[in-house]
């Protein structure tokens, strides 16, 4: 298949939320007797208890006897953004490339996604739809001497013209040290054999269940968020709006998906972003040393987890876990847990008749290349005060309610995050709202922002959860006609 082939089949399954194997209303009953099914126990711990982890007297590193997995470290950042200039910190470091995998089938035209109900320790509810396949190297390298992850062969050896989406994307940076996943969607043509903790859903459905709390994980929203539906000039948009959408030109829905699909009608050009981001990039310093944890200024290691002396931002715990369903079925590791929740936003406005993202540059101690492209407010609740004016925060906090298009929680990856999450949210601007912008910020599109996606390292991983989750058939009935 070609590009264009590739984008029309993910977008009809975008605006497709009919499914002959499973209703929408149906997936909820079908998460909660996978979950009834498994038998979840997470214990606290000390850290001497941990059977294959130890702290390394020598460096001060928590890291697995195998040298496989993760290592929690400490780290001294300096930079030249933002209030607090210096500061020190644990970190994960993982440096292998995880694999985030979903294998997809065509039927009658449709195009549906193989998704798990997995169970992740970290997890609130402990059941989430995740990946078809959601592994690090050192587990499907079977470090842990389990069982080899089902569907493992589908991606590894999957054939060039089977991969419908293959990109390297970026952790979250102030919890990883420049951490990476490879997502990929790959399609099969042969029968695919079936399980009862496996499920078939189009793409409409899968954002429509993003509406609910805590139900789709970080690891299917972030391959989700990289998926192409094509460009189309203005002239060829009107065409499509003409014979394939019935709708009214005002609803919400229809703005995202015109300004998902048109790449000609966006305020700033390419190179004009390029520049912008250059630009910060060169002007911002950010530098990491590594630091021994019983060295860190401001943390302190107890028997039992590693927490900062104002009971701030997080903490490090070990865990005992066992799962009943896993490969391993019981194993031990640290946990991050946050102190607070916290809030991830963007403000979305039409411009020249498309809506864009008001989207900022921000810096993050884990990033690959300083900068990442992040939504237009991200912050732990505990770590900002109204009266700080954190930009464009007290005006999401005091949206109404008709701004208000999306807010949600939705939780963070549950193998290395315990019970953390975020409240997810898309506000509508008004016609008041300033134009005049900080120099870190800047109006795009989502398909500019889709285009940015192709490349390692541009947008950050809540960026990609929020646009994940934008709904193209809220108040619209897609008429099946050529694309």
């Amino acid at each position: 298949m070609d590009s264009n082939q590739i984008n029309n089949l993910f977008l009809r399954s975008a605006l497709t939320e009919e499914n002959p194997f499973i209703s929408t209303a149906e997936v909820g009953q079908w998460l909660q007797k996978r979950k009834d099914t498994v038998e979840v126990d997470v214990e606290r711990i000390a850290f001497d208890k941990l059977n294959e982890w130890k702290f390394d007297k020598k460096n001060g590193n928590l890291h697995h006897l195998s040298g496989k997995f993760f290592s929690i470290e400490g780290i001294k950042v300096s930079t030249s953004v933002g209030e607090v200039l210096n500061w020190e910190q644990p970190i994960i470091n993982q440096p292998e490339i995880g694999l985030l995998g979903i294998l997809t089938k065509k039927v009658d035209g449709i195009l549906y996604f193989l998704l798990q109900a997995k169970i992740e320790p970290g997890n609130i509810n402990y059941v989430q739809l995740a990946p078809t396949l959601q592994a690090t190297e050192s587990n499907f390298t079977m470090v842990h001497k389990g069982k080899k992850p089902l569907f493992l062969d589908y991606f590894l050896k999957a054939e060039k013209e089977k991969i419908l989406l293959n990109q390297l994307q970026s952790e979250q940076g102030a919890r990883f040290l420049k951490k990476r996943n490879r997502n990929i969607i790959v399609i099969s043509e042969n029968k695919i054999p079936d399980n009862e903790y496996f499920v078939w859903l189009t793409l409409a459905q899968i954002k429509k269940l993003m509406k609910y709390d805590n139900f789709i994980n970080m690891d299917t929203r972030t391959v989700v968020s990289g998926i192409p539906y094509g460009r189309y000039t203005a002239d060829e948009l009107r065409l499509f709006e003409t014979y394939n959408i019935k709708t009214n030109e005002n609803a919400f829905s229809y703005d995202l998906l015109r300004s998902t699909l048109d790449f000609d009608s966006a305020l700033h050009s390419f190179d004009e972003i390029i520049a912008w981001l250059t630009a910060l990039k060169a002007k911002y310093k950010l530098q990491i040393e590594k630091k021994s944890l019983l060295k860190l200024k401001d943390w302190k290691i107890g028997e039992s987890e590693i927490f900062h002396i104002k009971q701030k931002y997080f903490k490090i715990f070990a865990a005992n876990i066992s799962i009943s369903n896993r490969e391993v079925k019981s194993w031990q590791q640290p946990l991050v847990e946050p102190v607070d929740e916290g809030i991830i936003a963007f403000i979305v406005k039409k411009i020249k008749g498309v809506m864009h993202l008001l989207v900022q540059a921000k810096l993050e101690c884990g990033n690959y290349d300083i900068l990442e492209m992040a939504p237009t407010v991200q912050c732990i609740t505990d770590s900002y005060d109204i009266s700080e004016d954190l930009p464009f925060l007290s005006y999401v906090l005091n949206a109404k309610p008709n701004q208000i298009k999306l807010d949600t929680m939705q939780s963070e990856e549950g193998g290395r995050f315990y019970k953390e999450q975020n409240r997810n949210m898309i506000i509508q601007a008004d016609d008041d709202f300033p134009m005049n912008i900080p120099e870190n910020f800047i109006w795009l599109t989502i398909n500019q922002l889709s285009m940015f996606l192709k490349f390692n390292n541009y947008l950050n991983i809540q960026s990609r959860s929020l646009i994940a989750a934008l709904d193209f058939l809220q108040e619209f009935e897609f008429i099946s006609g050529d694309l």
